[in-house]
């Protein structure tokens, strides 16, 4: 069975879906590799770094998309409206692509592909078991955003992180508030306090309090009736018009002292929740920043513009896109693991085996056979 590697077509894609070191696995695995020449470059991988590892490097693009029984990609056609047509023609009837497909946000994309009787399995929707941890690409990419995010804040803000005593005055603590306590929260929680600044979180979900104290940050409690807030696969659960009304009226009193906000709430297949509104925005201190990591699923503010910085009277909104493409030699790291990992997992005696009473596999498998499966692109389908 032979999985292929191509070089990401996606616009700014920097990050690879196999670094070298993870070669080995998936030939243990019983795999052939092949990656197109330059597929690694960005993320600081020759290609002579994956020959010496096993894999044989192909020069025809073409030829890579034909010869694939499994398509190993980062960004794959779900996410990605100008896939390559003649890339999707070249494959085999019946060959599979693995990698974030976002089957929920496009669900007739999905359908399309399906069509083709492609075999679909997508990162995104791993259950969040034990023993799907070292497969769960989207907590590994969460963790780069959340650390990258607060280095953005850090560099478009006016005032510095930590407090410094020095001979001409003293400098207070930056103030940083993390809307949101999942991974990326959590993670821009951490990096915010080791730059030194005074760091408050905030989740709907109060039973990560004792996650977000233990990183040294104040949980912040509003008075406010949280509903289920999470699902049975442990993403996030959207909550109703009345919460979150309820919500920014009571956020826009705390982050009043703020200098620094970094929102990370988003849920599955739906639009971000706008936790600032405009007004919010008015009564913020002139200089404060807020990076907004839902900037791609419409944002958490209301000013967000994906990939452009906004200044509202000199309050700044960044609505940073593809965020762990600005880390790729990590990104790729951990994605690379998670993804190899995965894959060997369902290889068996050379080839794929999808069994579906094997949660990972259901959780994952999108479409196969010419049908979507999955039951939540299923209910995207119906409009439900």
């Amino acid at each position: 069975m032979l999985a292929a590697i191509p070089r990401e077509s996606f616009p700014g894609e920097k990050r690879v879906a196999i670094v070298p070191k993870d070669v080995a696995a998936l030939k243990k695995a019983g795999l052939e590799l092949l990656i197109e020449s330059g597929a690694g470059r960005a993320a600081l991988h020759a290609d002579a770094d994956y020959e010496a590892q096993g894999a044989r490097v192909e020069t025809d693009r073409g030829r890579l998309f034909s010869e694939a029984d499994i398509l190993l990609t980062v960004r794959g056609p779900g996410p990605h409206h100008e896939f390559p047509a003649g890339d999707l023609d070249a494959m085999k009837p019946a060959a599979a692509i693995a990698g974030f497909l976002d089957p929920l946000d496009d669900p007739a994309m999905t359908k399309t592909l399906a069509e083709r009787g492609l075999t679909l399995l997508s990162m995104e929707l791993m259950p969040r078991i034990t023993r799907a941890q070292s497969m769960d690409a989207l907590s590994s990419m969460a963790t780069v955003s959340g650390y990258k995010a607060v280095l953005l804040a850090a560099n478009a803000a006016p005032r510095m992180f930590p407090m410094l005593m020095t001979a001409a005055g003293t400098i207070t603590a930056a103030r940083v508030f993390v809307l949101g306590a999942g991974v990326a929260g959590l993670q821009a929680i951490a990096t915010a306090k080791r730059l030194g600044g005074v760091v408050d979180g905030y989740d709907v979900r109060p039973a990560v309090k004792e996650q977000v104290e233990s990183l040294g940050a104040r949980f912040v409690v509003l008075d406010v009736k949280t509903e289920q807030a999470e699902t049975a696969g442990g993403y996030a659960k959207a909550q109703s018009e009345e919460f979150y009304r309820r919500q920014q009226q009571l956020l826009g009193e705390h982050l009043r002292a703020m200098d620094v906000i970094i929102t990370t709430a988003a849920v599955p297949g739906k639009k971000a929740p706008v936790l600032i509104t405009e007004e919010m925005v008015a009564g913020l201190k002139p200089g404060t920043v807020i990076v907004d990591l839902a900037a791609e699923r419409g944002g958490n503010c209301a000013l967000t513009q994906p990939g452009e910085t906004v200044d509202r009277n000199g309050i700044l909104i960044l609505g940073p896109v593809n965020v762990p493409s600005e880390v790729p030699a990590h990104a790729s790291q951990l994605y690379s693991k998670n993804l190899s990992t995965f894959i060997a997992h369902l290889v068996k005696d050379g080839g794929l085996r999808l069994e579906e009473t094997d949660e990972i596999v259901s959780g994952t498998l999108v479409a196969r056979g010419g049908k979507v499966l999955h039951p939540m692109v299923l209910q995207a389908l119906e409009g439900k």
